[in-house]
């Protein structure tokens, strides 16, 4: 709770206050000197009227397309086939999908940075623009989906080995294929831990930051308000307004607890219509 209050409740209230505030500039047209005074809401007002913001929440969402559907389904995918009786070297694979995500953020975009770059890539730099206008998008979601779905394929695949194997015994006893217990048994029964990774998946995507921002001076096709945390970060220490920024943290943060609000609810009914089937 004392960490809660120290690094979390402790900043949100700081930067509320500093959302109602303003700098203002006095000494005629030389502006000599300033202060900070009270200025409603004026801020929310220009945060709300910001079209950069708005266009930045447009890319978010759009990389968020990409990487949320293809990590969750490829985490289901791997978690499935390693749950398969023919699996080999199960633990071995296991560890090897997991592995990206404990690889730092930064330094895997780094990596696949240099991977894109036409002087040092081994993918097809040369060949394929990587860094373009449309490209990018799916060039930042290749790295979001690289770290995050060992960690969703585990989450399902510990939910898989909880069920009980009768079922599948009983299946194969009546006929039915590895695919067919897979889709028709397996999938449904995992729903809930499918949901929950959907959720952490969700929030991952609403806080993109480190992969755009570490891309930005290998590519010009990412500007430094690329997605809603750059704006933010550009207009509190680079533009040196910590008062808009506050704002838009204020604002962004409201609109993440909302999605979250909701995604939880999905999570919930998941589960609760996966207690009924049971």
């Amino acid at each position: 709770m004392l960490l809660f209050l120290l690094f979390v409740l402790a900043p949100g209230v700081y930067a509320l206050v500093l959302s109602f505030q303003a700098r203002k500039v006095t000494g005629g047209l030389l502006g000599s000197t300033s202060k900070v005074v009270y200025a409603g809401l004026d801020n929310y007002r220009s945060v709300l009227g910001d079209s950069a913001l708005w266009t930045s929440t447009l890319r978010m969402v759009a990389v968020g397309a990409i990487v949320i559907p293809v990590t969750v389904g490829l985490a289901l995918l791997f978690a499935l086939l390693l749950d398969t009786p023919r699996a080999r070297l199960v633990r071995f694979s296991r560890l090897s999908i997991f592995l990206p995500y404990a690889v730092p953020g930064v330094i895997a975009t780094l990596l696949w940075g240099f991977m894109y770059l036409p002087a040092t890539s081994p993918i097809g730099g040369h060949y394929v623009d990587f860094f373009g206008s449309t490209q990018v998008f799916f060039s930042v979601a290749n790295i979001c989906v690289w770290g995050g779905v060992g960690f969703n394929m585990v989450v399902i695949f510990t939910a898989l080995r909880a069920l009980p194997p009768e079922i599948y015994e009983a299946a194969r006893i009546d006929g039915a294929s590895e695919t067919q217990i897979a889709l028709r048994i397996k999938v449904p029964m995992v729903l809930p831990a499918v949901a929950m990774c959907t959720l952490f998946t969700v929030l991952a995507a609403l806080q993109l930051f480190n992969e755009p921002n570490t891309l930005k001076p290998l590519s010009n096709a990412i500007s430094s308000d690329w997605v809603p945390l750059m704006k933010i970060y550009t207009d509190a220490f680079v533009n040196a307004d910590i008062y808009h920024a506050a704002a838009t943290s204020i604002v962004f943060a409201a609109g993440v607890l909302i999605v979250s609000f909701a995604a939880a609810r999905m999570v919930q009914s998941r589960a609760d219509l996966a207690g009924k089937g049971e």
